[in-house]
């Protein structure tokens, strides 16, 4: 599996195109914004795209799933059922965050942990990961030990939990009990700002060592 970041809207919100790399068959993950900017560069490398994958729902997130749903004729598949209320509250989160309006949409899928999504050939696993958000999924690739973690974990720090229905605790369990015990070795795009791996993190971030 081959992979592009994105980094979208004024909270530089990775946007990750994940695809198989004998098909070319795509998948679009946390589309929030500058979908003209998505769009192109799909073109430029020749995908396809069969799905729109969603972490949470938080309108840098989510913002353009709906248009770039519609653009391609692809289904929205995420988060977690348990984040319905953020996607049912997006007019409001547009204004709260100064995002241009976003109506509210339903997800074609809602996600569970031990779902898997088939993109061509490669395969992501699906991993409920609440904390950030109470329907927080994450996406793994076991084959090519990389996951989009969103805002669950990043280089050196965690997702914030001071949003609605956050829980630092269920953070802490899902990075600790959930992500790290995966293997060392995975490498992570988070949400926002660069990759790093779940060994480098587990050894060296301040907010889950101990």
């Amino acid at each position: 599996m081959d992979f592009r970041i994105l980094p979208v809207t004024p909270f530089q919100q990775n946007c990750t195109l994940f695809w198989c790399e004998e098909t070319h068959r795509a998948a679009i993950i946390d589309p929030g914004g500058d979908a003209a900017r998505i769009q192109a560069t799909i073109e430029t490398l020749g995908l396809v795209p069969e799905r729109v994958l969603l972490t949470h729902g938080h309108i840098d997130h989510v913002g353009s799933s709906a248009s770039i749903a519609a653009h391609y004729g692809i289904p929205i598949l995420g988060p977690h059922p348990d984040d319905a209320f953020l996607i049912e509250d997006l007019a409001l989160q547009s204004r709260m965050f100064g995002f241009p309006p976003v109506p509210a949409f339903q997800p074609d899928q809602w996600l569970q942990s031990g779902d898997a999504i088939e993109i061509g050939t490669a395969r992501l696993e699906v991993l409920h990961c609440p904390g950030h958000t109470p329907g927080h999924v994450v996406f793994l690739n076991a084959q090519d030990r990389l996951a989009q973690v969103g805002d669950v974990l990043f280089q050196g720090s965690v997702g914030r939990t001071d949003f609605p229905r956050g829980n630092h605790a269920q953070l802490m369990a899902s990075i600790k009990q959930g992500l790290f015990p995966l293997g060392d070795d995975i490498r992570f795009i988070p949400g926002h700002g660069p990759m790093s791996t779940f060994g480098e993190e587990r050894l060296t971030n301040p907010f889950v060592r101990g």
